[in-house]
């Protein structure tokens, strides 16, 4: 794909093209989800800004590109031609989380988002994730989409908190238990 001009003018109206050229709403919930999953991957850009950890990025940069698949199958009616999600999407992340998992002690409460910057990111990005899964669910509950872009946005939370754990680790970042009713932290 060749962009030529950032300024087109045809969305001053409010509406924009799917891919297929139907004009919909900027408000329309597939356009809303497209636009949560752009978030997502904005945010996974900002991670890679704070870490100095190649494999890391490697990985981040990875699903960067898989990003951009979910956001143009969301664009593509399922009426219309256009990349979709498979389950070798999901399956990829399953198995790049099971190597991670190995670096972490096993969770005995719930984390608190945060630890050094990148993996602040990490835990931001993971929650931006699970508002994409909203979004849509919330459109599939109107109009028929691809189920494993649903099912790939569930695994990407799960793969970014346990992400961010492995990156908070590596940094020796500690993590903030959240315990409720008092505050410990657990050294890396």
């Amino acid at each position: 794909m060749r962009i030529n001009r950032v300024v087109t003018r045809t969305g001053d109206d409010g509406k924009t093209a799917l891919i297929g050229g139907d004009r919909v709403s900027k408000s329309a919930l597939r356009v809303n989800s497209y636009g949560e999953v752009d978030e997502l991957n904005s945010c996974l850009g900002l991670a890679v800004g704070w870490l100095e950890d190649d494999q890391i990025c490697l990985i981040l940069e990875n699903i960067q590109h898989q990003l951009f698949t979910v956001g143009a199958d969301l664009a593509a009616p399922m009426k219309v031609q256009g990349p979709r999600v498979s389950s070798t999407h999901v399956d990829d992340l399953e198995r790049s989380m099971e190597g991670l998992m190995d670096e972490l002690p096993p969770l005995e409460e719930f984390v608190l988002p945060g630890g050094g910057s990148a993996g602040a990111t990490l835990h931001l990005a993971r929650t931006v994730a699970r508002r994409a899964e909203r979004a849509v669910v919330a459109l599939a509950e109107q109009e028929e989409v691809n189920g494993q872009a649903i099912i790939y946005l569930n695994r990407l939370s799960d793969f970014l908190f346990v992400l961010a754990r492995v990156v908070n680790r590596r940094q020796n970042k500690p993590e903030t238990l959240a315990l409720f009713s008092q505050r410990k932290k657990r050294q890396p």
